[in-house]
């Protein structure tokens, strides 16, 4: 899979079946989270689907709202709901040359600390 929007779509999907196996095909090994806001960074991808399978339990849903841009570094609009609340974010992806996602930079509008619960999960920076 080489086309980036086919590829950010794929992961979105993945992420919403929590199909963590699929999930996983689609990063680059050494993937780089960031999310400016908390300042949480995890940098590879065993640590990036910890964090994605054990920093957000519960029972949330992702709907995506729109997909843009083409080459490898296409954004993303999506909503994250959780118990009654959402939530919109953009997510800005890099992808390698191999069509993986190698760098993902996650932005929430919504203010917000990093929850203690996920402390364990990332690095800050």
């Amino acid at each position: 899979m080489t086309d980036a929007h086919e590829v950010v779509a794929a992961y979105w999907a993945a992420a919403e079946a929590r199909d963590w196996a699929g999930f996983a095909g689609l990063l680059a090994e050494d993937v780089l989270y960031q999310g400016p806001q908390a300042r949480e960074q995890v940098r590879g991808r065993d640590a990036y689907l910890r964090f994605n399978i054990e920093g957000f339990p519960g029972d949330w849903h992702l709907t995506v709202r729109r997909i843009v841009g083409a080459g490898r570094q296409p954004p993303s609009w999506i909503e994250f709901s959780d118990d009654g609340q959402a939530q919109a974010g953009l997510c800005f992806f890099d992808l390698d040359d191999a069509g993986r996602i190698a760098a993902i930079t996650d932005f929430w509008p919504d203010p917000y600390e990093r929850p203690a619960s996920r402390a364990h999960l990332v690095g800050r920076y």
